[in-house]
């Protein structure tokens, strides 16, 4: 699949339909999982009442922003080794995608923190060990950005950001570890999402049993919506990339031969 998706041009032709119903599926699931945990499940008290719903939108974009990295440090690898220009394309389009998105998780956490924690985001991020290394998150992929619209060539820019998104990847497992590693400086709940229990109510069961099923169902849609999206959104900037490329390359044709 992979190899076959490498040639730009069957990229198009499969990005082409891959777009509308990414978009489609994507705003169908984003929308059920919404739905349910706006209107459906019942609030959490012990985790902010009703404010605690904006976790249908935080721990999706949470889960997303990392996967994102991953994926920039991986388009990355791929162009570094191999200089495969089409890696490099995709690198560059997921970085505002993955800013966006961690820029979405901050804005929903401070909702949700504003009662669950007593205080939003922007008063803990320097006290708070999960806080600070989404922070270091988000300021890779700015960095990124910045790094490349700074370089004077395109190969140059390229091998910079990827040398800058393969040193960064270091801190995405750092991300997931923080709450369990350094318990005492964070305010963040100890993993729950993966030990899947069967809590009667609220968002988190007694300890050792996991997250309620009716919850955790709301997140995987939503993650499952918010993926197919952020997909669908990355191969736009791809598509536009490359018929920027193609453009640049026939401009460049015809004042060559005027």
């Amino acid at each position: 699949m992979w190899s076959f998706l490498a040639n730009p041009h069957r990229f198009m032709g499969f990005s082409r339909l891959a777009v509308p119903i990414c978009f489609a599926i994507g705003a169908l699931l984003i929308g059920w999982s919404l739905y349910n945990g706006l209107m459906v499940v019942p609030p959490d008290e012990a985790q902010g009442g009703d404010l605690m719903r904006a976790m249908f939108t935080h721990v999706p974009s949470a889960w997303l922003c990392m996967g994102l990295y991953a994926g920039l440090a991986a388009a990355s690898f791929v162009w570094f080794v191999w200089r495969h220009e089409l890696a490099d394309v995709a690198a560059r389009a997921i970085a505002p995608i993955g800013a966006g998105y961690t820029a979405l998780c901050f804005v929903t956490g401070a909702i949700w923190g504003q009662k669950g924690w007593g205080q939003g985001w922007h008063n803990l991020i320097l006290g708070d060990s999960r806080l600070m290394s989404v922070l270091v998150l988000f300021f890779l992929f700015l960095g990124y950005i910045a790094l490349r619209a700074a370089m004077e060539t395109r190969q140059k820019a390229a091998k910079a950001g990827a040398i800058l998104a393969m040193v960064g990847l270091i801190n995405v497992p750092i991300i997931k570890v923080s709450v369990d590693l350094w318990e005492t400086t964070t305010i963040h709940q100890p993993s729950s999402v993966i030990r899947i229990g069967g809590a009667p109510e609220g968002a988190e069961a007694e300890e050792g049993q996991g997250m309620n099923p009716m919850y955790l169902q709301q997140l995987l849609w939503g993650f499952g919506g918010h993926g197919l999206l952020a997909s669908a959104l990355i191969f736009m900037l791809m598509r536009a990339e490359i018929y920027s490329q193609r453009s640049d390359r026939l401009l460049a044709a015809r004042l060559e031969e005027s």
